[in-house]
């Protein structure tokens, strides 16, 4: 059975907590992705959403594997808000002790390359209510292999 889809504006009042936590943080990213196309928008910009992470033990495990600390997440969020086009619908979202499991349909323009892929991504949060681990989970076609270039000097596990 597929889910239906809704935007995130829609749905958002429905929750609370820690659900309501991971749905904030995607309303912001939205929010500085479309700002990241303005003069001025650096690294700085990412300040809101410092505000939601445990930046000092912050980790993120991303499609392919790759791990980035906040300060290496941060670097590359501006170059790809820099570049890119996003935005998402709204699916389902789960949430049990301090993991919430949020699922979107995620829609990209990047460099000409559209993309519609749909996303399963885990927030774990720590006692204070911040971020202390997010992993992404997509599913996808296979990507262009321009696409790819946007993480150079990244490391990706194998």
């Amino acid at each position: 059975m597929a889910l239906t889809l809704r935007d995130l504006d829609e749905v958002i009042g429905d929750y609370t907590g820690l659900s309501r936590a991971a749905l904030d943080y995607t309303q912001l990213m939205k929010k500085l992705v479309d700002a990241g196309k303005q003069p001025g928008f650096s690294a700085d910009s990412w300040a809101p959403v410092a505000e939601l992470v445990a930046v000092d033990s912050f980790e993120r495990i991303g499609p392919f594997k790759e791990v980035m600390n906040w300060p290496e997440y941060v670097a590359f969020l501006t170059q790809w808000a820099q570049t890119a086009e996003w935005e998402c619908s709204f699916k389902r979202v789960t949430e049990i002790g301090s993991l919430v499991l949020l699922e979107l349909e995620e829609r990209s323009m990047t460099g000409g390359f559209s993309s519609t892929v749909n996303s399963a991504t885990t927030y774990e949060y720590d006692a204070d209510g911040k971020v202390v681990h997010l992993a992404v989970y997509l599913q996808m076609q296979l990507p262009d292999p321009e696409t790819l270039k946007s993480y150079e000097g990244i490391q990706i596990t194998e």
